[in-house]
């Protein structure tokens, strides 16, 4: 699954218990006509995939929708879900590449040299 948006928030590595668990969120804006802001952890060594993104930046994430069952000390089971980040993608370039067809150099162009000002003007408008 993908998730497409606009970073409104990085957050910072923050590392839980003595077994180095690693985790760093971050929020997406999705731009749709009711946007959503969604939280999506990065976790272990994917937490690093996030130095080289900045906010308002548009990007892409691959995501895993996880799920856990969890007894507490009453006896009643309580069900949690997370969004979890394993790939992203910046969307810049490609949006600027898709809206703009290919420009040849300026060397391509030839100078016009004979162009003949005394010729009427016939077009319509």
């Amino acid at each position: 699954m993908e998730i497409q948006g606009r970073i409104k928030l990085i957050g910072e590595t923050k590392e839980y218990g003595n077994n180095g668990f690693r985790k760093r969120e971050i929020v997406v804006t999705t731009e749709e006509q009711y946007p959503q802001h969604i939280l999506v952890e990065f976790v272990q060594d994917k937490t690093n995939l996030l130095d080289n993104f900045q906010v308002g930046q548009m990007v892409k994430i691959s995501i895993n929708l996880r799920g856990r069952e969890w007894v507490n000390p009453q006896g009643e089971t309580k069900y949690f879900n997370s969004i979890q980040g394993w790939r992203i993608e910046s969307l810049e370039g490609e949006q600027n590449a898709d809206n703009m067809p290919p420009v040849p150099p300026m060397e391509a162009f030839e100078p016009v040299e004979d162009l003949k000002e005394e010729e009427p003007d016939d077009l319509p408008f």
